[in-house]
Formats: structure tokens, sequence, C-alpha cells
């Protein structure tokens, strides 16, 4: 509250108590109070309106300031379950890519070989285990391109299902 606001309180209710002494005479109602208490009477029920309104205003931010950090902590709590979701699918998109550049490395080192027919080898890589499907000119080419799975960086295990002709 500023310094004013007592002052303009205390003038209004003064308006207010004379106003209603004044409409209290003109009604020739009979009062044995004197003017004065009359005057008395209508400060006191004015000053004690503007605390029980002061008191309701208090109350109503209150319950706006309990309401406000409830809808703060909802929302902290929707942004944490956003950020959890938000990390889940990122580290799915870099698993993903990893068994992507592991398949790769994998065909990349087939083809470099020499006795492998690599474009006729099917590699497949989920979470670091790699697949081998197709054709093997024979059974030391079948091991050969195990052996060659399974010395690329991020290779966890080998399932070799090339068949030999």
């Amino acid at each position: 509250m500023n310094a004013t606001q007592p002052t303009l309180l205390r003038a209004t209710t003064l308006a207010a108590a004379i106003a209603l002494a004044a409409s209290l005479a003109a009604c020739n109602k009979k009062d044995e109070r004197t003017a004065g208490q009359q005057v008395d009477s209508a400060i006191a029920k004015s000053e004690q309106a503007a605390k029980d309104a002061q008191a309701k205003a208090a109350d109503a931010a209150q319950e706006a300031k309990v309401a406000a950090n409830r809808a703060g902590a909802e929302i902290k709590q929707e942004a944490k379950e956003m950020k959890a979701d938000a990390s889940a699918a990122i580290a799915r998109a870099g698993d993903a890519a990893s068994d992507a550049t592991t398949t790769a490395a994998v065909k990349a080192k087939l083809v470099a070989d020499t006795e492998l027919s690599a474009l006729q080898i099917n590699v497949d890589t989920k979470d670091g285990a790699v697949t081998l499907t197709g054709p093997a000119p024979n059974a030391t080419a079948k091991a050969r391109a195990e052996t060659i799975a399974k010395s690329v960086k991020g290779v966890g295990t080998v399932h070799n299902n090339l068949t030999v002709h």
C-alpha cells in the first residue's frame, strides 16, 4: 500500500459516512444518537467493509498464487516427460545410425576381399548383431566373411547364414 492509500481510504470512508448520516436525517428516522455518533458509526462500518474487501482480495490473490504454482509444476513435469521422450528418440536414432554405419563398414571390408562375392552377400545389423545372408563359393569363404564381419568395430555377434554353393 502506498502512502496516499490510507488517506484516500479515510477520505472515502468519511464521505460515505456523511452521505449516510444525511440520508438518515432526510428519512426522518428516529435515531437517539447524535450526528457525531452517527458519523462515527458510519465510518466504522465503512472501515470494516474496506477491511473485509481487502481480506477477500488477499484470499483471491493467494488462491491465484496456488493455482499458478500448481500449473507451473504441471508444466515442468510435462517438460521433463517431453525431454525424456526426445532423449529416447535421439537414442533410437543414434542406434539406427550406428547399425547403418556398422553395416556399411562390414560391406566395405567384404568388397575389399577378392575371394568373396560381396555384392551377393546381404549384411543386416541390429543392435550390434550382424547377420550375413547369401551365397559363399566355399566353406573357407564363408568362415572368412564371418571373420571379416567380427573385425569391424561395433560388431558384437555375427550370425553367419551364408550358404555354400
